[in-house]
């Protein structure tokens, strides 16, 4: 089985004055730690709500510190059950991401074969550039 783990991490920020700031050094921050070993890993900005439900900045800055929301996205293969899947993507994620939260959100099961399908020919490895199947 194969699986897409998100995982939320809290990533702090130091000397940032605005809310885009924290956020664009978050994501820098967080890529040169996952790299060069996860560069597979997706990382994209995430989500707050208060506790009334509004949704709010991904980012709380305060006194020249922000703390970040951030949701990495990484794809685990072979796994016996999601829990399996879970605890590899927090492993491999948080031994890259010391000191810094994280939650696993959601767990997806996928079809590998299924996501190939999908593909355009194009983007399949093997496809032919000019299309006359000669691989020339």
């Amino acid at each position: 089985m194969d699986c897409r783990v998100d995982v939320e991490a809290a990533v702090p920020v130091y000397d940032v004055e605005t809310v885009d700031e924290a956020v664009r050094i978050a994501i820098s921050k967080t890529g040169e730690m996952l790299n060069p070993d996860l560069n597979y890993v997706e990382i994209d900005t995430g989500t707050r709500t208060s506790p009334s439900g509004e949704e709010l900045e991904p980012a709380f800055v305060a006194a020249d510190e922000a703390l970040v929301a951030l949701e990495l996205e990484m794809t685990v293969f072979n796994v016996d059950r999601e829990e399996h899947a879970s605890r590899i993507a927090r492993k491999e994620i948080g031994q890259r991401l010391r000191n810094i939260p994280l939650k696993v959100l959601n767990v997806e099961e996928f079809d590998r074969d299924a996501a190939e399908e999908e593909l355009p020919e194009a983007a399949t490895p093997n496809a032919d550039a000019d299309g006359d199947g000669d691989g020339e």
